[in-house]
């Protein structure tokens, strides 16, 4: 049992996902005080997450179209979670439900970070080797190289010096090739944007980077980072033509903040209220 460990008699916890529930913070307060030092691991830990995009709406909007509006759901009695529930004499204690997803660092003090959905195994064992090696970094930096993906991307040599894009694609509207830059084909690749040390995975997938190993030391919004450098790539001259190209995008939260809303300057929608669980 966890809970009756000495505290700090852990000597690392490498934690993964988001804080959403009051559960999960309860784990992270706990896993905080056993352990030595707490490693945020992976994106979700990290930045968020794809689960931080939920901070588009509240609790309430998401409950109703999870447990009554979607097509797919049969609930005609609208029941809907809750902390203390009561059925035939029994009561059932389930985890509060935040409005809001927040990342591990603003919940508990974090030592250090792991990037990427998933991290790979390479970091992995990096990062065990030092905390180690008792050679520790600064506290608060991200255990793996401060360098943008496109630094070790395999396609580099074929991305032009004077990118002009007058057209964002999707994967599945064109042919891609397997050797040219993605960004050169029209693809939403933040690669520029995006910290590297995943070994380009995607790109040699042939697939842009959506960015989930998140900005490098040098950034503070990836989001901002990211948008602001695809904007600086566009053709168009006039507002119609650039309105167009924007357009070409179609989820611009879901494709610049994918992994990052929560720990962006956005943070979340503005909600009136407090994050009260229930």
């Amino acid at each position: 049992d966890v809970e009756a460990m000495p505290d700090g008699s852990i000597v690392a916890t490498f934690l993964n996902g988001a804080i959403r529930t009051t559960e999960q913070e309860e784990m992270a307060h706990l896993m905080r005080r056993k352990s030595q030092f707490m490693i945020a691991f992976g994106a979700c830990a990290q930045l968020g997450g794809i689960p931080g995009l939920a901070n588009q709406w509240d609790r309430k909007t998401i409950f109703e179209r999870v447990y009554s509006e979607s097509p797919s759901t049969v609930n005609p009695e609208g029941v809907v979670p809750e902390m203390v529930y009561k059925d035939n004499g029994r009561t059932v204690h389930l985890p509060g439900f935040y409005d809001t997803v927040k990342r591990l660092d603003q919940v508990v003090e974090v030592d250090y970070s792991v990037p990427g959905c998933p991290p790979t195994s390479d970091l992995l064992k990096q990062a065990v080797d030092t905390l180690l090696s008792g050679k520790l970094p600064p506290k608060g930096s991200v255990l793996a190289p401060d360098r943008a993906l496109c630094d070790e991307c395999p396609r580099k040599d074929t991305k032009p010096d004077n990118l002009e894009i007058e057209e964002f694609k999707r994967p599945h509207q064109i042919l891609i090739d397997h050797e040219k830059c993605l960004l050169a084909q029209g693809l939403l690749c933040l690669g520029p944007a995006t910290r590297g040390s995943c070994g380009a995975l995607c790109v040699k997938g042939n697939m842009p980077c959506t960015g989930c190993f998140g900005p490098t030391s040098r950034v503070k919004d990836f989001g901002a980072k990211a948008l602001s450098g695809m904007a600086s790539l566009l053709a168009a001259k006039d507002d119609a033509t650039i309105l167009k190209v924007i357009e070409s995008v179609p989820d611009p939260v879901g494709s610049f903040y994918r992994y990052s809303l929560p720990a962006s300057l956005l943070v979340r929608k503005k909600m009136e209220g407090t994050n009260d669980a229930r």
